[in-house]
């Protein structure tokens, strides 16, 4: 088969994808948004998961004309899979790259997913839509593969150096793109038994995770009570050489928080109902309504009585990434907004080319005033790089602090009341 490949969305995991292929075969990069594709040509990712120079140097073709895509026989299908507004399944941009695929597709042509599904999603319900508009059949006038992104959005490993599992419709197909993969991926690639297995997996990669998390965060909340540092009790437990070193956190994205709800629908269509999996992503969930109540608890809220200026730090979902996808911070920004809090927003990383007018507004380079409750809701290194004395400046002298992450030392306190989780 000649390896003549067109990556199908152009986001974070895609455009690392299409580039590591490019430097071996010939590679058409797809993507339906005409502005990512002109923001591409001009070498520039608005994303910065691909420096310029790279870019630069990449022979990667951009296009948002589908009609290219008659040319390529190996499509690979990178495209985002979020959930509905209940929970449920979003598999419209799904669904859209495989039309469009089927509608090039040719005799003996492969098309491999990446995105993130529930298991059993590819062969129920992806190639059933490309047979019915091709009427081929199956492993005998086109094949299909499975091979889960393991990209994380802000790391700064290559996609080469991350392992990566692959899966296909048969033994015949597995092999190739097994070693399809094996010539971009250094870290090795592993080979499942079947596509169930492989979507399987990422999923519960992700669901591991959550439930961790979840886990640490229910931990701080009874900690919290019991007047006892998290942080500190972490400090100790980690000494023990089989403990897991989770942290809580404010957990957002386009995977961890995501994924969960995949699982939790598959299972209840087979008669099942999910019981850690739901727990933990409930408890993950309401993290934002522990915080925001902490802080309206807080002796120096009670007895301010001008309290109505709240700085945010972060913006994304995670440290030093520019994805604000599911960001948690959204839900402590419209917590405060709907009690008529003045609002201001700092994040040196973050991508605002998709953001909401309502919180585009908020985002400033500098607070205009001091504020009386700072939340570090993100330690991006460029807030953890500022000097003590900077941070003073931008606070009022009996203001509160909600460092979620504890990862701010102040020597000189003043009257601040610093919480954490």
């Amino acid at each position: 088969m000649k390896k003549n490949i067109c990556v199908v969305g152009l986001g974070y995991v895609g455009l690392p994808l299409a580039v590591e292929f490019a430097k071996y075969f010939n590679v058409l990069g797809f993507d339906e948004s005409i502005n990512r594709i002109n923001e591409l040509k001009k070498n520039k990712d608005i994303n910065n998961q691909i420096a310029k120079n790279i870019l630069i140097n990449s022979k990667v073709k951009f296009t948002s004309s589908e009609r290219e895509l008659k040319k390529f026989n190996i499509f690979l299908v990178t495209v985002p899979t979020p959930v509905n507004t209940d929970r449920s399944p979003n598999l419209t941009k799904l669904k859209k790259a495989t039309l469009t695929i089927a509608k090039y597709l040719k005799k003996n042509d492969l098309i491999i997913y990446e995105s993130t599904v529930y298991p059993g999603l590819t062969e129920e319900i992806l190639i059933p839509i490309i047979s019915h508009k091709t009427r081929f059949k199956l492993n005998k006038d086109f094949f299909v593969g499975y091979s889960p992104e393991r990209i994380s959005p802000g790391d700064k490993k290559n996609i080469s150096e991350i392992k990566k599992v692959v899966s296909g419709s048969n033994k015949t197909i597995s092999k190739f793109i097994f070693n399809l993969y094996k010539k971009i991926i250094k870290a090795g690639v592993y080979l499942a038994p079947n596509i169930k297995t492989a979507e399987a997996c990422k999923i519960l990669e992700n669901i591991q995770r959550d439930v961790n998390i979840s886990l640490m965060n229910e931990a701080s909340i009874i900690f919290n009570k019991l007047n006892i540092d998290t942080f500190e009790v972490l400090k100790a437990a980690n000494t023990k050489w089989n403990f897991l070193n989770f942290t809580p956190g404010l957990v957002g994205g386009h995977c961890i928080s995501v994924d969960p709800y995949y699982m939790k629908y598959k299972a209840e269509k087979i008669g099942l109902k999910t019981q850690v999996i739901s727990s933990g992503r409930n408890i993950n969930e309401n993290m934002v309504k522990n915080i925001c109540s902490r802080i309206l608890s807080a002796k120096n809220y009670k007895k301010n009585k001008s309290f109505r200026s709240i700085g945010i730090m972060g913006l994304t979902f995670k440290e030093n990434c520019s994805d604000c996808r599911n960001s948690q911070v959204f839900k402590i920004i419209d917590f405060f907004l709907n009690r008529k809090f003045n609002v201001e927003v700092l994040d040196p990383k973050a991508n605002y080319s998709e953001l909401n007018k309502k919180y585009r507004n908020l985002i400033v380079k500098n607070f205009s005033n001091k504020k009386d409750c700072l939340i570090l809701a993100v330690p991006h290194k460029e807030f953890l790089s500022l000097k003590e004395s900077d941070y003073h400046k931008k606070l009022k002298n009996n203001c509160i602090i909600f460092d979620v992450k504890k990862k701010l030392v102040f020597k000189q306190k003043k009257n601040y009341q610093i919480l954490s989780l």
